[in-house]
């Protein structure tokens, strides 16, 4: 499928009035076609399955071009996925490409999915968003921080798995005192998924870091310890 030709799928399934209540909500400036998301995800589907990769290369940058909110959410979606085959290096360089132009939680966090797998896929990678953590774009630096969220999922983690876990809970520190209320929650959304398999290093942070965070963030970064733990962290 040529790259116009995806974008006049997704524009097919428009709906004004969807259009205007996701305007509303979203409160960016950009064309919104008011697509429902099992759509979209039917789409990439199929588009996954009809392109190489240098064609679904292509459709991704095109719809990214396009600035609509769905044709954004459409390219990152073409790019979340575990293996890209034969070599993901272009798929990554696209995705890192697309960053400086994050304009609101809902793209960030998209594109920042499709990074995981990128990520989980060479470790190494994680080194490339060392720089975004102190960037003056508020979604540059929450992007660091849901991008690295594999790392808060290992039950069992390796060395090296431990290093990259440590890493990021070092920029985490960075930023606790950042009080963007969407970098307070990529944190505590950070720290409540690690608490599920490490809680000790959760306390930890919040013991020495925690008094940084805002009130809903501390508390939602504790929601799964236990409640005594949160009393001693933050009542005192």
């Amino acid at each position: 499928m040529t790259p116009q030709a995806a974008i006049e799928a997704l524009n097919a399934h428009s709906d004004e009035a969807e259009a205007l209540k996701m305007r509303g909500y979203h409160k960016v400036a950009r064309p919104y076609l008011g697509v429902p998301a099992p759509v979209i995800e039917t789409l990439c589907k199929e588009l996954r399955a009809a392109c190489s990769l240098d064609e679904r290369l292509a459709v991704c940058a095109a719809l990214w071009d396009s600035n609509s909110f769905e044709g954004r959410i459409a390219a990152a979606k073409l790019l979340t996925q575990a293996r890209i085959r034969p070599d993901d290096t272009e798929a990554w360089a696209l995705i890192k490409s697309w960053v400086p132009e994050f304009d609101c939680w809902a793209i960030t966090d998209a594109v920042s999915i499709a990074g995981q797998k990128r990520l989980v896929w060479s470790p190494e990678r994680v080194e490339d968003l060392v720089p975004w953590i102190t960037s003056e774009h508020i979604w540059t630096r929450r992007a660091a921080l849901v991008t690295t969220l594999p790392w808060t999922k290992q039950n069992t983690p390796k060395e090296a798995e431990l290093a990259v876990r440590d890493q990021v809970l070092g920029w985490a520190a960075e930023l606790a005192s950042d009080h963007e209320p969407f970098i307070q929650k990529a944190i505590a959304w950070w720290l409540r998924e690690l608490s599920k398999h490490d809680s000790p290093r959760v306390h930890n942070f919040l013991s020495q870091h925690g008094q940084k965070l805002k009130p809903f963030a501390q508390k939602e970064a504790a929601r799964k310890l236990a409640s005594q733990d949160y009393a001693r962290l933050f009542n005192g």
